[in-house]
């Protein structure tokens, strides 16, 4: 879940990031087994569902629900949707449509979120653009997090997602972030998807980051839809979100939501 900050930048012990590495890995094996759950005809309710019955199965609880009021434990975004899609027994996948899944896990006190952004069917139907939005947004990921390195700045994060996204003409949502994520679901420091490197705070052995690009086909501009939740492109074209709870070791950036399908 994309949103501000509470507090000052932490940083955290070995047994602390390992305590955050039980919400996370959480938290990744859920997208796993929801990635079986995509497909045309189910509701984004019953992803919903199989989610939190995951989590809670795990000792877990889900993170999003009841949080600033939001009714879920899923983010479910579908097509032009960008994040915060509340789940619906309405909003039924179909064929050819993407879907992102944001899902948070507070586990003995400690909280981790990632999301990723799935295809609904053959993804060897879906068009073309799509998949290369999906791709560069998944690949503009992984650029951020290889920049989470001890005394580097946030911004060389935030420019290595913008450059990525950048080269494939695309364009990075500006009006939400990536934050601080521990102890609570959103700390600081920002981590902006966009900007110039060198800039910001300074990373630090111990952060723990949720790092998180949101990028449209259209437009980066976004508005709020009335349930003053779901956020939508403003040209409603698609969007793609990707998203891993990072944090930064000695030797740099330790993945700590990236779990191995079985």
């Amino acid at each position: 879940m994309s949103g501000g900050a509470t507090s000052m930048i932490r940083t955290y012990g070995p047994e602390e990031i390992a305590r955050i590495r039980e919400s996370a890995e959480i938290v990744g094996q859920c997208l796993l087994a929801l990635a079986r759950e995509v497909e045309p005809g189910v509701s984004t309710l019953a992803l919903d569902k199989v989610a939190e019955t995951f989590i809670r199965d795990r000792g877990g609880e889900p993170a999003f629900l009841g949080y600033r009021g939001y009714p879920a434990s899923v983010c479910a975004s579908v097509n032009e949707e960008v994040v915060h899609g509340i789940p619906s027994a309405k909003r039924i996948l179909r064929e050819g449509d993407i879907v992102s899944l944001d899902i948070g896990v507070k586990k003995a006190g400690f909280y981790a979120d990632a999301a990723r952004t799935f295809p609904v069917g053959p993804a060897e139907k879906l068009a073309p653009e799509l998949v290369r939005l999906l791709e560069t947004t998944e690949r503009a990921l992984m650029a951020g997090i290889d920049k989470a390195r001890p005394d580097g700045r946030v911004s060389d994060i935030s420019a290595a997602i913008e450059r990525t996204v950048k080269e494939e003409g695309f364009s990075v949502v500006r009006a939400l972030v990536g934050h601080g994520v521990g102890r609570a679901l959103h700390e600081e420091p920002q981590v902006p998807n966009y900007g110039r490197p060198g800039e910001g705070p300074k990373l630090r052995v111990g952060m723990v980051l949720a790092i998180e690009p949101m990028v449209n086909a259209g437009t980066a501009d976004v508005v709020t839809l009335a349930d003053q939740w779901t956020v939508v492109t403003a040209d409603r074209k698609r969007s793609a979100h990707f998203e891993h709870t990072v944090a930064i070791g000695a030797a740099g950036p330790e993945v700590l939501s990236l779990v191995q399908a079985d």
